[in-house]
């Protein structure tokens, strides 16, 4: 543990595509790290909590990032796994036989699940390049969306209504209360925009006809996140009805099936993960994904440091730390006072990355030393632009919510919800 719009499907949605120097991102689905390598069990297992994932609350709600609307239910949907004569496609029979073969499930009952699956053209557009000229990434004006007044104050509220859950997920997993408050407000407005497609839908039609055929890969991936999203339904922990993004993200931390499958948590004990109405789920299921993915204790995400003039030589453009601080040195990085340099563990003893930032309208880029826990950020979704505007939103509500204590109490206001 990748938090996986209209607004961002043009503009912000192109920088999570290529914002990151050398890996494609998941499309507003946040935890595609996870992957269709990750481990997963051959057979159910009883003793793993039931998962039960519903509608949300109020699919009419519109996020400032961009909102799927109603695009879903537009569609003009053809079967996703059978061919124009009624028959299962040879590619799907495959599919389902190896997933039979390698979990231990009824072919049967996959072929059942699969039976109703659609295909999604809306997905397709979604997902597929842009077509025309490229679209320059901009910094500031992804960072300007998402560090906006109206996230910073439901993140607050959010905050405030969940402050024993964040506060234990902060001793649980090592995770700061804003970090995990920011990945759900960048993910999902706090549950204001889970997402209205059906997942068995958007996988489907991912898995079988990804749009971009230069890119078998992602076919693979979503075909992973497929299997996982059968599997789970099978043991009966999700819905084949199950709601989520146009890639097939579910809840407020916007998981995906195999993320699910490994990284979610029963927060409130009542024998289900629901991360699209429980928030102690959702919180605690985004910490033990975030320490699961490298997140170390008392470290800052980016460490007090003024880089050389020439910092873009320093920039690799990977998703792991793999600079000593001596080394950063050695090319003329200094140190500054900060309160970030404070902490449990100090910021020089662990690997550090220098990230770019790039506004490429202008040819010019802001750089950032990175600790390992911005690199544990991009495992979530694999952005430099998406685990930048996490920490600076998070750095935004903690800020707004000392100011806020800070106040006499007569002046205090409530927080707008």
């Amino acid at each position: 543990m990748f938090t996986c719009r209209r607004l961002l499907q043009l503009g912000i949605m192109a920088a999570l595509l290529a914002g990151c120097s050398t890996a494609q991102h998941s499309p507003g689905a946040s935890a595609l790290a996870a992957g269709p390598n990750a481990p997963a069990p051959s057979v159910p297992d009883a003793s793993v909590p039931r998962i039960r994932i519903g509608p949300p609350p109020d699919q009419g709600a519109a996020s400032t990032i961009g909102s799927e609307g109603d695009a879903a239910a537009a569609d003009e949907q053809r079967s996703a796994v059978t061919t124009p004569d009624g028959r299962m496609r040879p590619d799907v029979q495959a599919f389902i036989q190896q997933l039979a073969t390698e979990r231990g499930l009824p072919a049967s009952q996959l072929s059942g699940a699969l039976a109703d699956a659609r295909f999604s053209p809306t997905v397709a557009r979604l997902i597929a390049p842009a077509p025309g000229r490229k679209i320059s990434r901009s910094w500031l004006t992804y960072r300007s969306r998402v560090v906006e007044p109206k996230r910073i104050g439901w993140g607050m509220a959010f905050w405030q209504e969940n402050a024993d859950t964040l506060e234990l997920a902060q001793q649980r997993y090592g995770v700061p209360a804003s970090i995990i408050v920011a990945i759900i407000g960048v993910e999902t407005l706090y549950g204001r925009n889970m997402g209205s497609f059906r997942v068995l839908d958007a996988l489907s039609t991912l898995a079988f006809d990804y749009p971009d055929p230069n890119k078998p890969e992602r076919a693979q991936m979503f075909q992973g996140q497929l299997a996982d999203f059968l599997t789970l339904v099978l043991q009966g922990k999700l819905s084949l009805q199950t709601l989520g993004s146009y890639a097939g993200a579910i809840g407020m931390p916007q998981f995906m099936p195999g993320s699910i499958m490994r990284y979610a948590v029963d927060g409130d004990a009542d024998g289900h993960i629901d991360l699209a109405n429980s928030p102690r789920d959702a919180i605690l299921s985004v910490g033990n994904f975030l320490m699961q993915h490298g997140w170390e204790r008392g470290r800052p995400i980016f460490a007090p440091v003024a880089l050389p003039a020439d910092a873009a030589r320093l920039v690799d453009g990977g998703l792991a730390p793999t600079r000593t601080w001596p080394q950063l040195q050695a090319a003329g990085a200094t140190a500054i006072p900060s309160p970030m340099a404070t902490g449990d563990v100090s910021w020089q003893s662990g690997m550090l990355g220098v990230i770019d930032l790039p506004e490429e309208s202008a040819g010019t880029a802001e750089y950032r030393t990175a600790t390992v826990n911005f690199f544990a950020v991009t495992q979530y979704n694999r952005s430099y632009f998406y685990a930048a505007s996490v920490a600076d939103l998070a750095a935004a509500i903690q800020a707004r919510m000392r100011a806020v204590a800070a106040r006499p109490a007569q002046l205090n206001t409530p927080v707008e919800r």
